[in-house]
């Protein structure tokens, strides 16, 4: 009989080459996997559900890419991040984006996450305020950094000017007496009101969407290099998010023990409760009934064209932008 040792060689069994194989591959599959990292424009939250889902899924791996994703704030300016490289991806509100690429920056828009704002200013009816006009004067608390063109648009355009107060992660301000009134969104600020005791009775709520400043909000943005370099790799990363969306909205308990987990970690207060009215009110926004074809999901992601134009005019009209960048320069064909 022939000793196989003898000669320098070995016969390996099916199991042996098997496992020879896959060690072998090991190494392109490493190199194949794309490395990323995606700043969110805010804490951990049922806002950005679909995000964490699809990366606790394993959705961003699956289509290629080791996704990192990071946290925001009130001191996280989301485009200075991506200006300076710190991040490939990251979320902003549209009128910010469209700000950004106006006044020179190069990014791109990839998906249209939120298809109409939820944003909201919010007073006490005993404090007199009935209507936008009244907030002339009086002490209105709005977030700094990148929330500001809606607020600003409504109060250049009603010739008014109250007296501005910084507003943080919470409403206790308000709640407090030391301001008129609140910035809020209807999927957060506005249930912690409610939560906190407030009647809706006893509330004047000005809401964007119904002062024909209904901007769609958040979206995701890269730099022009990123898309120009490697767009399947965007395009990976928008469809990723697409199926942790609709991931989320079809298994809402389980996306939410997956956000109280994430925001648990970040040592941010977690309220089931609350999370639970943030998430099925960010499948209003995101997946809204004027735009939904053929079972709601047609239009999910996608920048309307005309709705952009409108919105871009409106921010040229009043002074708040250079110019209006063309769809076409802005938006990239990204999802799927």
């Amino acid at each position: 009989m022939t000793n196989d040792f003898r000669h320098g060689r070995r016969f390996l069994g099916p199991v042996a080459v098997l496992a020879l194989a896959l060690t072998l591959c090991l190494p392109n599959c490493a190199l194949a996997m794309k490395q990323a990292v995606l700043l969110l424009q805010w804490l951990p939250q049922a806002q950005f559900a679909g995000y964490y889902v699809a990366q606790d899924k394993g959705f961003y791996r699956e289509a290629g890419v080791d996704l990192k994703i990071r946290a925001g704030g009130p001191d996280t300016l989301a485009s200075r991040e991506l200006a300076e490289g710190e991040v490939e991806f990251a979320t902003m509100f549209l009128a910010t984006g469209v700000q950004r690429r106006a006044e020179g920056m190069p990014i791109v828009h990839l998906a249209q996450i939120v298809q109409r704002s939820a944003l909201m200013l919010v007073a006490r009816k005993d404090s007199g305020i009935v209507s936008p006009r009244d907030l002339g004067g009086r002490r209105v608390s709005i977030w700094d950094n990148e929330f500001q063109l809606q607020p600003m648009a409504l109060f250049q355009r009603l010739g008014v000017i109250p007296e501005l107060v910084p507003q943080g992660s919470t409403v206790n301000l308000f709640l407090r007496g030391g301001v008129a009134a609140v910035s809020a969104m209807w999927y957060n600020e506005y249930h912690t009101l409610l939560a906190s005791g407030l009647d809706p009775s006893g509330l004047t709520v000005f809401s964007f969407s119904d002062l024909e400043l209904n901007y769609p909000e958040d979206g995701i943005y890269c730099l022009q290099t990123t898309w120009d370099e490697d767009p399947e790799m965007c395009r990976a990363v928008v469809a990723a998010t697409l199926r942790g969306w609709r991931y989320a909205f079809d298994n809402p308990e389980e996306a939410l023990e997956i956000m109280l987990s994430r925001m648990r970690e970040a040592r941010v207060p977690a309220n089931r409760a609350h999370q639970r009215w943030m998430l099925a009110r960010m499948r209003d926004i995101v997946m809204p009934a004027g735009n939904r074809r053929g079972g709601g999901e047609a239009r999910m992601g996608k920048l309307d064209r005309l709705g952009y134009q409108r919105m871009a005019a409106a921010l040229l009209e009043r002074g708040l932008i250079p110019f209006a960048p063309t769809y076409e320069r802005f938006a990239r064909e990204a999802t799927p």
